[in-house]
């Protein structure tokens, strides 16, 4: 996902959603209901499992945001 699409998708001027996006694959925030024994519903908000770590971006050492999905199939390269 390119920078301009998670730009246009996730645009809200009410909060900062651009913080819980995955660099790398664009993963970010899903919405549905909580919904109780008595079928009430209300919404809410899952986030994706990110991690602040050290990769190597573009030939330099970057400090990125990246879903532990992204860490654990191999599309980082951590920096030593």
């Amino acid at each position: 996902m390119t920078a301009s699409v998670i730009n246009s998708y996730f645009s809200n001027p009410g909060g900062n959603l651009m913080s819980k996006i995955c660099e790398i694959c664009g993963k970010g925030p899903s919405f549905g209901n909580n919904v109780s024994h008595a079928n009430n519903k209300t919404r809410r908000t899952w986030h994706p499992n990110l991690q602040k770590i050290k990769a190597i971006r573009q030939g330099t050492v970057r400090s990125i945001k990246v879903c532990t999905r992204c860490i654990r199939s191999g599309h980082v390269t951590k920096a030593l």
